[in-house]
């Protein structure tokens, strides 16, 4: 028969899918590894980062003292250990004791060299989230095909709601540079609705979507009105299975970071750079003169310093 430890490193395995972390490890890689498993939300998050930062003194803490050192209420601990696999705060704070114990025995430093290099641990994060999106490129024929279909929707619209908004902003902000007529939607409900419904309306064929964690109900909702209408739906989003995928005609799935309390984009920045750059491509004439006139306009009103 299982020991409870055994017992809960397997429920731990089961919940995150993949192994328990490695006991030889250094404590920061072990803490690393324990809450990398599921999606944690930006307050989970924050208690993980106090835990890594603090962990010699957090692991003997009670419920009671964490909660009140990260700024969290109690049942927000709670969740949290649920969320990464424990029945509970005193199962999470056994395993968080036993790496404690093991970080009193490294050398002088190890943890405070560990804990520096948090921004470093997100950064190689991104870079293997850049990596994979490299692999995906390698077949690119997806890619070209839709910047073409969206360099051919009159109007365009790009939709981006919640924390989505910011990469929305981003390709709107440079498609119209070379596509005459692009829709930015970052109000959900009946506004965006409003939005999606005259796009079609006026011609458009095409929604480029974006939807990054936390998932929002009224993304999902926005795309399913779109198709209704008769829109096509191309999706940028970190994961190619679930509902928004599910609704979506063509998913483009690329990593977030979420080392950090709040994640980062490198990778969907570059795949709407990769958009744009596929719509540049499929009408170069109108691209060279759209951009032509920009620069016109821009020194005329003078836009930007001299270099």
């Amino acid at each position: 028969m299982a020991s409870p430890q055994q017992a809960r490193a397997q429920a731990s395995t089961i919940t995150s899918g993949k192994t328990a972390p490695d006991a030889g490890a250094a404590p920061t890689s072990q803490l690393r590894e324990l809450f990398d498993g599921p999606r944690l939300s930006p307050g989970q998050r924050r208690i993980a980062q106090y835990l890594i930062e603090h962990i010699t003194e957090a692991a003997f803490l009670s419920i009671t003292d964490l909660a009140d050192r990260v700024g969290v209420s109690q049942p927000s601990v709670t969740r949290f250990a649920a969320a990464i696999g424990f029945s509970g705060y005193p199962a999470l704070r056994e395993r968080l004791q036993a790496i404690a114990l093991s970080t009193l025995g490294s050398t002088p430093g190890t943890a405070a060299e560990h804990r520096s290099n948090e921004l470093q641990a997100a950064v190689d994060a991104e870079i293997e989230n850049l990596e994979n999106l490299r692999r995906d490129f390698a077949d690119p024929d997806q890619v070209i095909a839709v910047g073409r279909a969206l360099s051919e929707s009159t109007p365009l619209t790009v939709l981006g709601l919640r924390i989505s908004g910011s990469l929305a902003e981003y390709f709107a902000y440079a498609a119209r540079r070379i596509h005459p007529d692009v829709r930015l939607v970052t109000r959900g409900g009946s506004v965006a609705f409003d939005a999606l419904l005259q796009s079609r309306a006026a011609g458009g064929t095409w929604l480029l979507a974006f939807g990054m964690p936390r998932h929002a109900q009224e993304t999902l909702r926005a795309i399913q009105v779109a198709r209704e209408a008769g829109l096509k739906v191309a999706l940028v989003t970190d994961l190619a299975l679930g509902p928004l995928a599910d609704e979506a005609d063509v998913t483009f799935a690329t990593g977030t970071g979420s080392r950090l309390v709040f994640d980062s984009y490198a990778a969907p920045v570059v795949m709407c750079a990769a958009l744009l750059q596929a719509m540049t491509d499929a009408d170069p004439e109108r691209t060279q003169a759209r951009l032509e006139e920009y620069e016109q306009v821009a020194e005329q009103h003078h836009f930007f310093f001299k270099d």
